[in-house]
């Protein structure tokens, strides 16, 4: 089965963590996201896979490659100017002869796409999209289905007490190909603004299945925390890197060194070729690689991003830090 990665955007809400990385790299439990990604639809039989990429694009196609060692065939599409979420699959709508996957390089998921797709068929849908039942879902879009799962209506991120349904739209969605006719070749177009509108408007064969399995998107800083703790605590199941260390809800990386005297509390994960010195303490936090603790200082909450130093003595709590930014 074939399908599409959306991964050209450029991940503000997470900056400055983003700053000069691209969401996909974005390490989720010592991996990219973008490779859990491209695992989970490879155990479901989506093999052959187009990523879009813009925002650093070299960097993505660095790091996958042509997928092989995902299970997967991975092409790309290069953007020079976004064009939304529906705009970019049009681009490559001569790749889909029939049914198709498409989902976003930010959701670390577990939900079972064959039922999904089984759901699909059995409706002589023209889409589906896999619903999520959330507190929130004014970072999403809110989806009123009937008894049957039929879409009845849809709001994108809808303002806090407006919602009428808290089924949010996981961005994990299923087309059959003729879903492209509704899409214009050349302009930005998005899905959940113009085009499931639109196929509500024109009464076609639209559902929504709702799941009960584990979704995240990892795009705001509390998602991004929270999918760390889910991990460690066995909420959702993401394979640890090559030679890393996992006890205790602790994640620790190859190379990476702990002095005796350092404490460290889970849930936390700390990347490879990091330096935690003597007496530093660790509480809940992320660490990606090559960070320095320093000896004595204390780190709370916090995501410290690749090259991170946090000096001796220093007090850091909360907050997201990249090497681009003020140090802590």
């Amino acid at each position: 089965m074939r399908g599409m990665v959306l991964a050209g955007g450029l991940s503000t809400r997470l900056y400055p963590l983003t700053r000069e990385l691209p969401k996909p790299l974005v390490p989720v439990f010592g991996t990219p996201v973008v490779g859990h990604v491209l695992s989970y639809l490879a155990r479901h039989g989506v093999d052959d896979i187009v990523i879009n990429v813009h925002y650093f694009p070299d960097a993505v196609t660095s790091y996958v490659g042509d997928g092989s060692r995902f299970g997967v065939r991975v092409s790309y599409l290069h953007e020079p100017q976004l064009m939304g979420s529906a705009g970019a699959v049009r681009q490559v709508a001569d790749r889909f002869g029939e049914t198709f996957v498409v989902i976003g390089c930010d959701d670390v998921t577990d939900i079972d796409l064959q039922a999904a797709l089984g759901f699909h068929r059995a409706r002589g849908a023209d889409a589906t999209i896999v619903l999520a039942e959330v507190a929130d879902v004014s970072h999403y879009g809110a989806v009123v289905t009937d008894e049957t799962g039929r879409i009845r209506d849809f709001q994108e991120k809808p303002a806090s007490g407006t919602e009428r349904s808290r089924l949010a739209n996981t961005g994990v969605y299923i087309f059959e190909p003729r879903i492209l006719e509704r899409i214009p070749a050349g302009e930005f177009y998005d899905f959940g603004k113009q085009v499931f509108p639109d196929l509500l408007r024109a009464g076609v064969p639209f559902y929504g299945m709702r799941q009960e399995r584990y979704w995240c998107d990892i795009g705001t800083p509390g998602e991004y925390r929270r999918v760390h703790a889910d991990a460690l605590a066995g909420r959702i199941r993401l394979a640890p890197p090559p030679g890393a260390t996992l006890r205790d809800s602790l994640l620790v990386g190859a190379g990476t060194r702990l002095a005796p005297t350092a404490r460290i509390v889970g849930p936390t994960c700390i990347g490879e070729r990091c330096v935690v010195e003597a007496g530093a303490l660790i509480v809940q936090s992320i660490l990606w690689e090559d960070v320095r603790i320093g000896s004595g200082s204390h780190v709370e909450d916090a995501v410290l991003g690749s090259g991170v130093v946090v000096e001796a003595g220093a007090r850091v709590h909360g907050g997201e830090y990249a090497v681009s930014s003020p140090r802590p």
